[in-house]
């Protein structure tokens, strides 16, 4: 009883996750045309379980590295909307008062180290945090997420091979989406599966073709494992699918590069409807599932409100965290 109480639990906090990111984008999905939040949008659309999955079986001191790609990533580690609102709104708070937007969101105080618009570009960034760890002896961890385009970058190999040569603490995420904003791996890549082509590094890798959110956190949390106990890096691919456009808040399946019947079978397996209904089949009230949904729905409204009503940084400011600075 008492095993199915913890999987309970763990996969209401999952959920919790899931929706948080979900919600949080349908927002910016709707009011993003009002012209009040000026910065491009990347969105985690359908993508939300993998940094859920992962970020979830992290400890919460270990840091994070990712993409321009970011709202999941950001809001899975910092469970901060209210953050998220105000560097959309480009308002005044206490990272980096709008300088950063949706591209560049960061909260290195809660492990979020920062978000990279540069194609694989915080790879080797998250390299050298685990390097720090490494010789800090601290038992933490870095864990960089990045697309498969970014396997067509030399930074990602080098920085994969100072990994495994010096065996460092490192995670290595790779979200397969099957595209480089509109082209397809089988197009730009001459393998036929990056898990063979990295396996050949003295790294430990795991792979996933599944939307389900807990069967991600179990493999990641065997991926973090492995990097506790054998003192090496992972990799971890999870393949995914992006709902919308490369970069923007609508569909495009009339840029002719992929089709709605695609779309249509991981609709399917929308990590957030899978596991709504996984809830409850495991016998969590209907009731309890819709006041949780409310409270989030909540508390992004109040964050949103925060934002709206928060000043505008001065400028002054722009000059602020240019460079580093004791204070």
């Amino acid at each position: 009883m008492a095993q199915i109480d913890f999987k309970n639990k763990l996969n209401i906090a999952l959920y919790k996750k899931l929706f948080l990111t979900r919600h949080a984008e349908e927002y910016i999905i709707k009011h993003y045309p009002e012209d009040e939040m000026k910065t491009p949008m990347h969105m985690s659309y359908g993508e939300e379980a993998n940094a859920v999955g992962v970020i979830h079986a992290m400890d919460v001191k270990d840091q994070v590295l990712c993409t321009y790609r970011s709202h999941a990533i950001f809001l899975s580690k910092t469970n901060d909307p209210e953050l998220f609102f105000l560097e959309l709104y480009g308002k005044q708070n206490r990272v980096a008062s709008g300088k950063s937007g949706s591209m560049h969101l960061a909260d290195p105080d809660n492990g979020h180290m920062g978000s990279t618009a540069i194609v694989a570009s915080g790879i080797s960034v998250s390299v050298g945090i685990a390097f720090a760890n490494k010789f800090k002896n601290n038992g933490l961890i870095s864990c960089t997420f990045f697309g498969d385009g970014a396997l067509d970058e030399g930074t990602f190999w080098e920085s994969l091979n100072i990994a495994c040569l010096k065996q460092l603490p490192v995670l290595f995420v790779c979200e397969d989406n099957n595209f480089a904003v509109h082209t397809r791996t089988q197009i730009r890549q001459g393998y036929d599966s990056i898990d063979n082509v990295v396996s050949q590094f003295n790294i430990e890798t795991f792979s996933s073709d599944s939307t389900d959110v807990e069967v991600i956190y179990n493999l990641a949390s065997k991926a973090i494992n492995s990097i506790k106990t054998k003192n090496r890096p992972a990799f971890l691919r999870l393949k995914c699918y992006r709902y919308l456009e490369h970069v923007g808040i609508y569909e495009d399946f009339d840029a002719g590069y992929r089709s709605k019947e695609e779309f249509n079978k991981w609709y399917k397996n929308d990590c957030v409807k899978l596991q709504r209904k996984k809830l409850l089949e495991n016998n969590i009230p209907k009731t309890k599932i819709e006041q949780i949904e409310k409270e989030i729905d909540e508390r992004i409204s109040i964050s949103v409100k925060q934002a709206k009503a928060a000043p505008f940084p001065q400028p002054q400011d722009l000059y602020k965290g240019v460079f580093y600075e004791k204070n």
